[in-house]
């Protein structure tokens, strides 16, 4: 994993991580430890969502920066069908109230997103690194080309 990768997973995550600390004291305020666990499993699988997606296209175009797209989409396929398995298990839960696991989900995708953001925002990647010795003079367009 890049630097600048590991960066903005730990910005992301740390973002998330208090957004659903106070969620979760929230949610412990309002329906006691049921809301507690809710919002925390919410709050969990949301992270998990994010940071595995983020983790998996970067081990990706670290090694084959040619499937990025391949690889993108079917890591978000595979997330998305292990969610649809996690919420069919958890459908009839009796420990579980649902709209307060949404919640969480909800809190651990704006905050992890606006980790990101952040992180992206302060990192500065470069879109286009070129090789400062050969850009010029191996294509022909240095300045003593003959007419």
């Amino acid at each position: 994993m890049q630097p600048n990768d590991a960066r903005i997973l730990r910005g992301a995550a740390l973002f998330t991580a208090v957004a659903g600390a106070i969620a979760l004291v929230a949610a412990t305020a309002l329906r006691g430890s049921e809301g507690a666990v809710s919002v925390g499993l919410g709050v969990l699988v949301g992270a998990l969502f994010f940071a595995s997606g983020q983790f998996a296209l970067a081990k990706v175009v670290h090694h084959r920066p040619d499937l990025l797209m391949a690889a993108a989409v079917f890591v978000y396929t595979t997330k998305i069908l292990l969610l649809l398995v996690l919420l069919v298990v958890l459908r009839d839960a009796s420990f579980l109230d649902g709209q307060l696991f949404a919640a969480g989900v909800f809190v651990a995708m704006v905050s992890w997103l606006a980790g990101q953001i952040q992180g992206n925002l302060k990192v500065k990647t470069p879109y286009v690194v070129t090789d400062q010795d050969t850009a010029t003079t191996a294509r022909g367009t240095d300045d003593k080309a003959t007419d």
